[in-house]
């Protein structure tokens, strides 16, 4: 199953206090990934990713995450399955591209340096929830799979934007307020779940399936609507 979160605070972080930080996050979606945790942090660019993990694809440590790409360029965490890993990683072979492990965590970053975001979203086929770090452009991506069998949280903490897996994890964040957003509780009331993209909470919004969002780091104000790549209408 796994679990993925984040957060981006233009002010910057200290490392010291947000790598603990992601890691009680993390603790608080264990029942996702129990197997292993991973956190990663620029403290410069104000960006943290931690991840849960559910062992399935790549035991070894060349599938831990998060994980950054070949070149450097790219740190990603990913929540779920590229079902055509193999036959994607098979045309990157004959391209030349070194891969050092077995996992399509590795395909999806490798995919990502050769085709770009947008472009590889295109041609994933699977169930999966992205949170990816740009080093040169300095800007934060999510994405949801086409269907949303993975889920996705995001919102603002004081000045940091934040997504994870789990509603949970986000409640360890310094400053988190908890208002309960009455629409929702509402919706709650009426159908029984809360319809995306609305949340049990003002501040935060599940992202629609078959999006993703960008955030830049010199803003991270969340303007912009998510931008659909996929639609079941198409």
């Amino acid at each position: 199953m796994c679990g993925i979160l984040g957060f981006l605070d233009p002010a910057g972080v200290d490392e010291a206090s947000a790598m603990p930080l992601a890691k009680r996050m993390g603790d608080r979606i264990l029942h996702r990934g129990p197997d292993d945790h991973g956190e990663w942090c620029d403290a410069d660019a104000g960006i943290v990713f931690g991840q849960r993990r559910l062992s399935i694809n790549d035991l070894s440590p060349a599938g831990h995450q998060p994980m950054t790409s070949a070149s450097g360029r790219y740190v990603i965490v990913l929540n779920g399955e590229i079902y055509n890993f193999l036959d994607l990683r098979g045309d990157l072979v004959r391209r030349g591209y070194p891969f050092r492990g077995d996992s399509d965590t590795e395909v999806a970053l490798a995919m990502i340096e050769h085709y770009g975001f947008t472009d590889s979203l295109s041609r994933f086929v699977g169930m999966f929830a992205i949170g990816l770090w740009d080093r040169e452009s300095r800007s934060l991506t999510i994405a949801r799979d086409r269907l949303g069998e993975k889920p996705l949280y995001y919102g603002k903490v004081g000045g940091a934007f934040v997504f994870a897996s789990d509603l949970n994890a986000i409640r360890e964040m310094p400053g988190w307020s908890a208002q309960i957003d009455p629409d929702a509780l509402g919706l709650m009331m009426q159908h029984f779940y809360i319809p995306a993209p609305r949340t049990i909470y003002k501040e935060f919004k599940k992202l629609l399936p078959g999006t993703w969002l960008r955030i830049d780091r010199g803003n991270c104000g969340i303007e912009g609507e998510p931008t659909s790549y996929w639609s079941a209408a198409d």
